[in-house]
């Protein structure tokens, strides 16, 4: 059995708490794996004096495969966004955030089964934007004017949004080739090119070419960002793997979170060429800290896709079993899986990990007899 070394990130608010309740469950699997446990964001900060300090970028560089917690990114002072500076440091390309229906979560629909992959290093949340009122906003605000003949108002902020040949298709090959590994059969790129004819319309262009390599294995098309809203919303079922720009990879991926029974069960991962980052899609909630409320399925199947990752798919496919049948049984689940918030009978995070881990064990005596 191969051992693994990974960095693990616990992150801020409830982040310790989800990320305890993950490394459990990943290490009742009998998966070898050794976690370097380093700190980033506020508390980081507090303690260090960095945000995300030079040892926990050496771990992950050393590792090359990371999972972490919710992070606080503060307002005022450091980066605009610890995820996206980790992002950007590491070059990882692709967000991948599978959105799937579980038996047992309270849910407007039943038969979601779609992988949204983003691209997670250009467009509008590459950070180039120009301040109200800076010199040098002015000069762009001149020459652009001057390039274009565009009127802007002397009163803006602007922001710079990159779409690049390079960027484009290495994303869209990655969704390709998931969904070879993974069996699926159908990509959707989605866009705006419509309108934006030199930025959507060539990451468009770019999907179209890439597409065409793997033309009579896996289905192409491609959708119109608002039409595709609607079309989730009206029937998710026709849909498997979305490729998006990062600005519509992230409020689509909400959205498909949001058909699944919400963000408590989206988890995440960050690929790039020469590593990886699974964190769980949504935030800190500090005001939870502590107070062993807050649901850990979203972290815990965020385990389920770096074990994947590692190449332990048997692991894989009995942790996610374990989290679906818990979830199912709708017996020892936080507040946010029950009917009512303050029924009387839901139970704290570490009793649902608990139930996960015994799911497990019981999982596991037929294979070990």
């Amino acid at each position: 059995m191969a051992k693994h070394k990974v960095s693990f990130i616990p992150g801020d608010g409830i982040g310790p708490e989800v990320s305890d309740a993950a490394c459990r469950c990943i290490q009742a699997t009998g998966v070898d794996i050794e976690f370097d446990f380093v700190g980033a964001g506020t508390e980081t900060f507090e303690e260090t004096g960095s945000l995300l300090p030079e040892k926990t970028l050496e771990s992950i560089r050393e590792n090359k495969v990371a999972i972490k917690g919710p992070i606080t990114t503060p307002v005022g002072y450091g980066f605009r966004s610890v995820n996206v500076a980790l992002r950007k440091e590491f070059d990882l390309y692709a967000c991948v955030r599978p959105c799937k229906s579980y038996p047992g979560i309270r849910s407007r629909y039943n038969n979601v089964d779609i992988v949204v992959i983003r691209e997670n290093t250009e467009d509008l949340y590459a950070g180039i934007e120009f301040e109200l009122n800076k010199p040098e906003t002015f000069r762009i605000i001149e020459e652009i004017t001057s390039l274009t003949g565009s009127t802007i108002r002397p009163d803006s902020g602007i922001s710079i949004k990159p779409i690049s040949i390079t960027g484009t298709r290495r994303v869209v090959k990655y969704a390709f080739e998931y969904a070879l590994k993974h069996g699926r059969e159908k990509v959707t790129v989605v866009h705006k090119a419509n309108i934006m004819k030199y930025t959507d319309g060539l990451f468009l262009k770019t999907a179209r070419e890439v597409a065409a390599e793997y033309e009579g294995r896996v289905e192409f098309e491609d959708r119109i960002v608002d039409n595709m809203c609607m079309q989730l919303v009206q029937r998710p079922e026709a849909y498997d793997i979305l490729v998006l720009s990062n600005l519509y990879g992230d409020i689509i991926s909400d959205l498909c979170a949001g058909l699944v029974g919400g963000l408590g069960v989206a988890p995440g991962a960050n690929i790039g060429d020469k590593g990886a980052i699974f964190e769980a899609t949504h935030g800190s909630a500090p005001k939870y800290k502590g107070l062993n409320r807050v649901n850990p399925t979203a972290m815990i199947l965020s385990g389920v896709l770096m074990l994947e990752y590692l190449g332990e798919a048997a692991a894989a496919r009995l942790l996610e079993a374990a989290v679906a049948e818990v979830m199912r049984e709708g017996k020892k689940v936080t507040y946010d899986f029950k009917e009512h918030r303050n029924d009387p009978a839901a139970v704290g995070t570490r009793e649902m990990t608990d139930a996960i881990i015994d799911k497990i064990r019981h999982m596991r005596r037929p294979h070990e007899a």
